[in-house]
């Protein structure tokens, strides 16, 4: 969009600590230290905190030098780290009260010290040192860190599309028509490179659709999608394969997870032998025509990050994805059968509702906490169905009267998660036109983005491109009722881009979605 064609200055957002010069009852506030750069939150192995009686911030070396664009080294012998950037150079040695910048020597109140295996140093220190202005607001107990350097933003905001293995409904095509691996490659390039032509710079592959993946794991078996038959090894690394050809085309792959899906149908003996869901039948939950990891058993949630965070190390995927899927929807006709797991591990709650919701912000926080600790950089985001709550329940939700709520039908709590910066981003599905009269498009937009303003957690949109090829749909004739929806994003600067679901309606240009998109985001770069 014309919004990110220009330099902006680099705000080193939010930082939520409690600063050095803040008043005593503040400092007594014992509150999560939160960071974020350019207004991404950084999240480090060993949290950030405030020595007592000094009122000094610590936080890792590598965390912050790198976080501030310096390059960082650890010397075991000297016991010593050095901060480089441009012509400054800082060096600190554990237990001394000192530092050498660029050679003279700086006496500090708190030097470098470890913590949980970790080297911890002085957060204003190295900042200011390194030309970084500090400023801090004790009332929000918040610290911006300005670097005053200029930075080109991207051409485009987000540009993007799902693409789901699932049912086999954007890739691979149906494996039990035949599995061609070669065709299987082929089909995935040729729809790589039509979705760059439209104008996209970055794609959602679900690759754990149910709970089986789409690379070799040593967790889950390999994907029914992908040959037709659970188990049977494809003959390569699709995963390892998408990921390569996304970033040859210099566009971003985003891995998506469904995290608690076992399988679309009922019968636990159809699945491989070896399957989790098998070798731990009291972590599943049969409901409708569908299985379910329970996200109320502690191990069940502990084995599906587990399972993310096996792609997590050993891929170079630029985000980890989930989508609208927590508890799950259809609860009015057949609930949920999650009694025995809620007579065995709430300790705490008066009503299951809350204790659902717990199990969820659970999981999102502890998924944010291992993912950013291992790769600082892969962005965590969630697309939530499109209303967190209508207002006719909650105030302070959406002049909205929609059937079903994120937070009220699917235990999700997407308000908690971003105000505690747990995601780098979300991205509600708004899958109404404007105008619709109990959840109009319009409306939805101007809610989220009041929801994530000042949190340092980007807005994305998802768009309903499916409801084009639905002869049910009336008032989704032509691509113009897309197109109209971004243009109306057009006039918040923090909607930072958009996802479409899904690519095989794209690809198909269903009325003219594809020349449309194409020709919307040309104008956008003239």
């Amino acid at each position: 969009m014309n919004k990110w064609k220009h330099k902006l200055v680099a705000i080193i957002g939010v930082v939520t600590i409690c600063a050095a010069v803040m008043p005593t009852a503040y400092a007594q506030v014992k509150e999560e230290i939160k960071i974020f750069v350019d207004s991404k939150r950084l999240v480090s192995d060993v949290a950030p905190y405030l020595v007592p009686g000094k009122n000094v911030t610590m936080l890792p070396f590598r965390a912050i030098g790198e976080g501030l664009g310096a390059d960082v080294t650890w010397n075991p012998s000297t016991r010593g780290v050095e901060f480089k950037k441009a012509d400054k150079t800082i060096k600190l040695t554990l237990g001394e009260k000192r530092a050498l910048v660029n050679g003279t020597n700086v006496s500090l109140e708190v030097g470098a010290e470890m913590k949980s295996g970790r080297t911890m140093v002085p957060l204003r220190f190295i900042g200011e040192s390194l030309g970084v202005q500090v400023n801090w607001d004790p009332l929000l107990q918040t610290v911006s860190l300005v670097t005053g350097e200029e930075v080109e933003q991207p051409a485009a905001g987000l540009r993007a599309t799902w693409i789901s293995s699932v049912y086999n409904i954007d890739w691979p095509s149906d494996p039990r028509k035949g599995y061609d691996k070669v065709k299987q490659q082929q089909d995935f390039t040729t729809m790589l490179d039509q979705l760059q032509q439209m104008g996209l710079n970055a794609i959602f592959v679900q690759v754990r659709p149910t709970a089986d993946s789409f690379y070799p794991s040593k967790l889950l078996p390999w994907s029914e999608w992908l040959t037709g038959k659970q188990g049977q090894d494809p003959g390569y690394d699709p995963l390892a394969f998408m990921i390569e050809e996304t970033h040859k085309r210099g566009m971003k792959f985003h891995a998506w997870f469904n995290p608690y899906r076992i399988s679309v149908q009922t019968d636990l003996n159809k699945l491989v032998t070896d399957h989790p869901a098998r070798q731990h039948p009291d972590w599943v939950v049969k409901h409708k025509n569908t299985l379910l990891f329970d996200p109320g058993v502690p191990a069940a949630r502990s084995f599906i990050m587990e399972s993310v965070m096996e792609v997590v190390n050993n891929y170079n995927v630029d985000g980890v994805h989930f989508d609208d899927y927590f508890y799950p929807y259809g609860q009015e006709a057949e609930p949920f059968k999650d009694d025995a797991s809620y007579r065995t591990y709430n300790k705490v709650y008066n009503n299951k509702e809350e204790w659902r919701r717990n199990n969820v912000n659970q999981f999102v926080q502890s998924m944010d906490s291992k993912i950013h600790s291992a790769k600082p950089n892969i962005l965590f985001g969630i697309s939530p169905f499109g209303v967190w709550r209508n207002a006719s329940v909650d105030p302070t939700g959406s002049n909205t009267n929609a059937g079903v709520t994120s937070y009220d039908s699917l235990s999700a709590d997407v308000r908690n998660w971003i105000q505690n910066g747990w995601i780098d981003y979300v991205a509600p599905q708004i899958y109404w036109h404007i105008g619709h009269k109990a959840a109009s498009y319009d409306t939805l937009v101007q809610w989220w983005v009041k929801e994530t303003e000042g949190t340092g957690v980007d807005l994305y949109i998802g768009h309903a491109a499916y409801k084009l090829a639905d002869a049910n749909e009336k008032d989704w004739a032509n691509a113009d009722v897309l197109i109209k929806q971004l243009k109306y994003n057009e006039q918040f600067n923090s909607v930072a881009g958009d996802i479409y679901f899904s690519a095989k309606d794209l690809i198909r240009n269903t009325k003219q979605v594809g020349d449309s998109l194409k020709q919307y985001y040309e104008d956008q770069e003239k």
